[in-house]
């Protein structure tokens, strides 16, 4: 089964993703804001790490599927695939800038600085950087097959740019704690962990949700333009003819 038939069948089922989305998140955000306990150090403002967190995790998510997506279409020039690949780079970039800026915001009251060249910081910036290029890429090419083929290549290569971020709190002295989650065990309050990983769900259904959405949307977009060049050529043809 290729991932056109997988992509295909999934959509068939867009609207559970966005009914399970909404309630997941409606439930952990009740959980998170009301129902969890105040951090003991940082208190109230710990309430953030529920929208932060599960941004950070679902764009670090969709960058993977980005990846596979870009290695399949330059093995098999799937254009569905290259359509959901151009979909997650945007959601992708919309759900890294949101983590940056709710990053901040806690950031301030917790390291009383709005921004610091923190090595989790700047390597999930340039994650950002890397989504903006590729998306820059998508519209300054004229032939679609070089823009695909060319943005699949830099979507691989930023792949690198993952694992750096995941393991820069082990491999350098940073302000982000370790792990919470990790082989070591789970070092997070069940009171705290509920709720987040209600958010988490929530916010991977709802990515999941648009990218169905988007996905389409773009495939039909390529659709209709190829149909207007069809016929766009057959009227010159005709026109020559007479």
């Amino acid at each position: 089964m290729t991932i056109h038939r997988v992509i295909r069948k999934v959509q068939r089922f867009q609207g559970w993703f966005g009914g399970g989305a909404a309630v997941c998140l409606i439930v952990g955000l009740y959980l998170g804001l009301i129902g969890s306990p105040p951090d003991y150090y940082q208190g109230e403002v710990v309430r953030i790490m529920y929208i932060h967190v599960p941004l950070a995790h679902t764009s670090l998510l969709g960058y993977l599927v980005l990846a596979v997506g870009s290695a399949w279409y330059v093995w098999k020039r799937d254009p569905l695939v290259d359509n959901m690949c151009h979909a997650v780079a945007a959601l992708s970039a919309v759900f890294t800038a949101l983590a940056l800026a709710t990053g901040m915001i806690w950031g301030k009251p917790t390291w009383n600085t709005w921004w610091t060249w923190d090595a989790r910081l700047t390597s999930y910036t340039v994650m950002l950087f890397i989504l903006i290029g590729y998306l820059m890429l998508r519209t300054v090419i004229d032939d679609p097959e070089k823009e695909a083929r060319y943005a699949a290549v830099l979507a691989l290569v930023g792949l690198v740019d993952l694992p750096i971020i995941h393991f820069s709190v082990e491999w350098w002295r940073t302000l982000h704690q370790p792990q919470s989650i990790s082989l070591r065990g789970v070092s997070i309050a069940s009171g705290l962990l509920v709720p987040l990983a209600c958010m988490s769900v929530g916010m991977s259904l709802l990515f999941s949700y648009m990218l169905m959405i988007r996905t389409q949307q773009l495939y039909l977009n390529r659709l209709l333009h190829a149909k207007k060049g069809r016929l766009l050529s057959q009227f010159h043809v005709s026109k020559s003819d007479t």
